[in-house]
């Protein structure tokens, strides 16, 4: 099967991991590939991509006549594809040289598969910060602690590390326009409408194949206890909006804060009693700030009026 792999950017600032993005993916073990390129409304990013890809085979390049934010970037980057499947990594991150190829051998072992994602493993450019639980990996997009097992079915894997059957993908609509980042909005989770939205059509839930590996770069700002307070924030907002447009989705979030507060918090206060840290300290502290931004991001979004597009709704 032919596979293409998008990979979305839009400020120049992203340029440098953006190049390294293409070019991981370009080095991939598996052929037949091709790869996607949509910038999202910048004609300058959009003239440096031309000038360092536009001569090299199986690229194929587009840029939006305006800012349209990440999901109707990837939507359009899978109607420009040719690929039997279309494989999703962020600006920001590296596929190891195999991810397609792994990826691929799961649709093969699994002649109904319709979407298969991988790992998301943090790429710490900055120093990891010792208050930083694994438990929240998931505010900079990458795996946290007892995200899946190898080969489960889950809902979503991590939008650096998704793959979908093409037409399945397309007739689920692709993603939604009431998620994903566009300018200053901050609505996350745009992996998982799309992936309720396949569920809802084929009754089949994404494959988790835990050896499919890509490195997520972690810059100093996604670092910063502040920052991460704001994302919890966000996401918060943003499970308001998927409560309002995926109701049945809610169930996924109980069993996170059910198994956060009984199985992981318990376990770090055990660990903590036997040998104390300052470190496990400050992540136990930040693991209670951090849901409380959650939860406060979630009322926020209770009270914001026309949280959603209706056409989109």
């Amino acid at each position: 099967m032919k596979v293409s792999v998008v990979v979305c950017t839009y400020s120049m600032e992203r340029y440098e991991p953006f190049t390294e993005a293409v070019e991981s993916a370009l080095e991939q073990t598996y052929e037949p590939l091709e790869v996607v390129l949509v910038v999202d409304g910048n004609e300058e990013v959009f003239a440096r991509v031309e000038e360092d890809f536009g001569d090299r085979e199986n690229v194929v390049l587009h840029c939006n006549d305006e800012n349209r934010g990440i999901s109707y970037s990837r939507t359009k980057g899978a109607e420009l594809a040719s690929g039997d499947v279309v494989a999703m990594i962020d600006d920001d991150a590296t596929a190891r040289p195999d991810w397609i190829e792994t990826l691929v051998e799961t649709y093969e072992e699994n002649p109904e598969a319709v979407a298969v994602g991988g790992t998301v493993v943090p790429d710490w450019v900055a120093r990891k910060p010792d208050f930083f639980p694994e438990e929240f990996y998931w505010l900079v997009g990458c795996d946290e602690r007892g995200f899946g097992h190898h080969m489960e079915r889950v809902r979503n894997t991590y939008g650096s590390n998704i793959s979908f059957k093409r037409d399945v993908f397309l007739e689920a609509g692709g993603y939604d326009t009431n998620t994903g980042r566009k300018g200053d909005k901050h609505v996350q989770a745009h992996e998982a409408p799309v992936c309720i939205r396949i569920y809802n059509n084929t009754g089949k839930r994404v494959i988790y194949n835990k050896r499919a590996r890509v490195d997520h770069k972690l810059f100093e700002y996604r670092t910063k206890f502040r920052w991460l307070v704001f994302r919890s924030f966000w996401q918060g907002y943003s499970k308001r909006v998927m409560d309002l447009l995926y109701p049945e989705a809610s169930g996924d979030k109980n069993d996170y804060l059910r198994d956060l507060m009984l199985v992981y918090v318990v376990d770090r206060l055990v660990k903590l009693v036997k040998e104390p840290s300052m470190a496990k300290v400050q992540q136990l502290i930040a693991i209670f700030v951090f849901t409380a931004a959650v939860g406060f991001g979630y009322v926020y979004g209770l009270l914001t009026p026309d949280l959603v597009e209706k056409t989109n709704a």
